[in-house]
């Protein structure tokens, strides 16, 4: 347990700052995310070095596709979240409370040394929300710069401007989620509002940070056509042309287990509409065997990174460059 950052006094009561719902959590009880806690009359982040899971991962996996392609990633994820998405991939620790899972102590130290001792090129807060690890996180980006390792969250985007702008000179890259177009969905299914993921992705992209967006398509909650549409068109036009979108494939999980999974033709259809539109680099994702997910020059074609599995090669790259025609290519190598 550390005192946390981003918090006011407010009457008898603490108004959390770190993301969007704006918690005032009173003496003894907890945010939204269920690891801020008032004690005392101060805010704790009560999960401070508090791993429930840790590996080693391909970067693909994240899935991040024009960052350090071909390399490994020391992930570490905690329990809590922001959000209760119906349909969470991950709810056995995003919706877990303090005491109904073993967690493990890693400080910031240890883990940026097994990260270097693994041979990952980066550390990536992950499988819950890294935001509410606000403290954890800055701390040992902070010690993971100084030894040339990389940084990732990988995130639903809820955090505030103030908290973005602590972490950005330690936070390499945001591969955000944008679950839905429509603020109806994130108010019925999330929890959240759609407003604040965006306004959170221009800022990180201001900052510097590498952005990466990922949408999970499911059949008849968030698959419409213009709902796709607009929000390819909002990238282009917030992010640029050359942003890397993901459309990865649903299936029935947790609380959501009425539509079935994503046909590929939504996908594919999803995936030509997006070149249509200007979009340079849309990706689709849990399809298994697909070419899909192989990064292609949007000058002259040719193959640039060939993706099976997790597994990447560098196929047609000198540097950021394609080698046929020339042209840059908006992908991190180191």
């Amino acid at each position: 347990m550390k005192e946390a950052r981003m918090w006011i006094g407010e009457d008898e009561a603490i108004r959390c700052c770190l993301c969007p719902h704006g918690c005032l959590i009173r003496e003894g009880s907890q945010g939204i995310c269920g690891v801020r806690g008032n004690r005392d009359g101060r805010l704790y982040a009560l999960t401070y070095g508090k791993v429930a899971s840790v590996a080693i991962d391909p970067i693909e996996k994240k899935p991040l596709f024009h960052f350090l392609p071909g390399t490994t990633t020391y992930s570490l994820g905690g329990i809590g979240c922001t959000f209760r998405c119906r349909h969470c991939q991950n709810w056995e620790i995003s919706q877990a409370g303090i005491d109904e899972l073993p967690l493990r102590q890693i400080g910031p130290e240890e883990g940026v040394l097994q990260a270097e001792r693994s041979g990952a090129a980066s550390i990536t807060w992950t499988y819950n929300e890294p935001t509410i690890w606000h403290e954890y996180a800055l701390d040992m980006g902070r010690i993971a710069r100084e030894h040339d390792l990389k940084t990732i969250y990988v995130t639903n985007g809820y955090i505030t401007e103030e908290a973005l702008n602590e972490l950005s000179p330690m936070l390499s890259a945001f591969r955000v989620d944008l679950k839905a177009f429509n603020d109806d969905f994130y108010a019925k299914i999330c929890g959240g509002r759609l407003q604040p993921v965006l306004d959170a992705t221009i800022r990180a992209d201001e900052l510097g940070m590498h952005i990466e967006t990922v949408t999970l398509v499911i059949p008849g909650v968030n698959d419409d056509p213009g709902e796709i549409d607009a929000m390819i068109r909002w990238v282009i036009e917030h992010l640029g042309p050359d942003t890397p979108m993901h459309f990865t494939r649903y299936h029935p999980d947790y609380r959501m287990s009425d539509p079935p999974a994503t046909p590929l033709a939504t996908l594919e259809r999803i995936y030509h509409r997006a070149l249509e539109l200007g979009l340079e680099y849309p990706y689709l994702g849990n399809i298994a065997g697909s070419s899909y997910e192989d990064t292609r020059c949007p000058s002259c074609g040719a193959d640039l990174i060939q993706r099976r599995g997790f597994s990447a090669g560098l196929v047609g790259l000198d540097g950021d460059r394609c080698r046929n025609c020339g042209h840059r290519i908006p992908v991190v190598l180191g």
